[in-house]
């Protein structure tokens, strides 16, 4: 059997592409690797979100060179970058043989055929959203507890600081069937906890059954009837697509976690319009308050980016202030980078690099004092943990709250891939550490 290494960089559905083709990719003779100087084959799927991404990937596949003048490695380049750079890829790393985009990567049996009859190069960097998903495997785990399941691609927002439309393309939704189907086979392979993706997946309008196109909120209630699936989240939503029946869905479906990801990026009005949010700080704060009424022990994550084009100091004050008033369990904060091809790159009004990281240095220092206290106010009290892993320590097992804090206990290793009560006990910088407790007792709510 041939050995295939895939390199994974950035979010979460770059995890679930890189499982479908390892998937892909084993009816034809491929195996997992762990060592890409053993791999026949190595993808690697990236990311553009960061600054520096396309560097990082030159660079790194200047060190798979080695390998391929060594071997004959088959170098593939998948994902965001991939679909940026397209052509550009081949002419500066020559050896490079595959260049596929997101939503072309079904083609990747086909395409290594090509380069197999005849050498040189292939590339594929189309939108077929349709096709992708019509031609995934059926067979799509691996056994897993918690499951990431893409059920929306591509965005229509275009916030000037994101790539995003650009490389994955217009908002596209599957099936409600095909979503379902999928998550049922999930189910069946041993996964109680599914997690719903896409780049901006509250925008979800699938054809249901019945021929309408359906929300994320009914998509969630049909799969909330499943046996089995004690867990539903989704990841990454847009303040302005939380529509009343997914506000309320929280309160309603008892498996639908009590943690939100919902990114502000910032606190100034100026700033949001400038980055075409659609959304100003007081209706995002109002949209907070309508979300912990309809499910009091709501807690929520968000993103933010300083020293965006033209930000004055009184702009990132309103960033502090906006996080002082909502309060965040976690959350992720980025100095501004350009992205080439989007209107903020062009911007005149530039911060400097020693603002942006003084700025950065504030807000997580008051990011992490929120994250911190959020940790503390659950000591003591018993929530449902779902167990995933071995811990460091014989018998010892390592989960997640519903809150997604990594939570450890003793005793637990043979309760991997349950869901069971936990009272947190201590808190340390990174995890909680908890005792089993029997089923009969009650979790005590936030």
């Amino acid at each position: 059997m041939k050995k295939l290494f895939i390199k994974t960089y950035g979010c979460q559905m770059n995890v679930y592409d890189s499982a479908r083709m390892a998937e892909l990719l084993a009816p034809i003779g491929y195996g997992p690797t762990d060592a890409p100087e053993d791999a026949d084959m190595i993808v690697l799927n990236t990311c553009h979100i960061r600054e520096k991404a396309a560097e990082k990937m030159y660079s790194e596949l200047g060190r798979m060179k080695e390998l391929k003048d060594a071997r004959g490695t088959t170098i593939a380049v998948a994902g965001c970058v991939a679909q940026a750079e397209g052509e550009e890829i081949i002419a500066r790393a020559p050896q490079v043989d595959i260049v596929v985009g997101p939503q072309s990567y079904h083609r990747l049996p086909e395409m290594i055929a090509r380069v197999a009859r005849s050498g040189g190069h292939a590339l594929e960097t189309d939108f077929p959203e349709l096709e992708k998903f019509d031609v995934l495997p059926q067979d799509t785990s691996r056994g897993s507890s918690s499951e990431f399941l893409t059920v929306q691609e591509g965005c229509d927002k275009f916030c000037t600081f994101c790539v995003v439309p650009y490389t994955r393309g217009s908002e596209f939704s599957r099936p409600v069937a095909q979503i379902e189907s999928e998550a049922r086979r999930l189910v069946a392979r041993g996964a109680c906890e599914i997690t719903l993706l896409g780049q901006n997946v509250n925008a979800y309008r699938g054809e249901g059954p019945d021929g309408s196109a359906w929300s994320l909120a009914r998509l969630l209630h049909r799969l909330a009837t499943i046996d089995g699936l004690e867990r539903l989240r989704y990841t990454t939503s847009h303040p302005r697509d939380m529509a009343d029946d997914l506000i309320a869905a929280h309160g309603d479906l008892a498996q639908l976690m009590p943690y939100l990801h919902l990114p502000v990026q910032s606190g100034s009005d100026a700033v949001l319009d400038a980055m075409n949010r659609g959304h100003t700080a007081d209706a995002y704060r109002r949209l907070v308050e309508r979300i912990r009424k309809a499910r009091p022990d709501i807690a929520l994550s968000s993103d933010f980016i300083v020293g965006f084009p033209g930000e004055s100091d009184k702009d990132f004050e309103a960033t502090l202030s906006l996080v002082r008033d909502v309060g965040f369990a976690q959350s992720y904060s980025f100095k501004y980078s350009k992205r080439p091809g989007t209107p903020a790159a062009a911007a005149r009004k530039q911060v400097s690099e020693e603002t942006k990281a003084a700025r950065l240095q504030v807000l997580q220092t008051l990011l992490l004092e929120q994250r911190l206290a959020f940790d503390e106010s659950c000591k003591g009290r018993t929530m449902d943990v779902l167990f995933e892993k071995p811990g460091r320590r014989p018998g010892q097992a390592t989960g997640r709250s519903p809150y997604q804090q990594p939570v450890h206990a003793d005793g637990a290793q043979s309760l991997i891939g349950t869901v069971q009560r936990v009272r947190i006990d201590a808190i340390f910088p990174n995890s909680l550490k908890g005792t089993l407790v029997p089923a009969r007792q009650e979790a005590v709510p936030l």
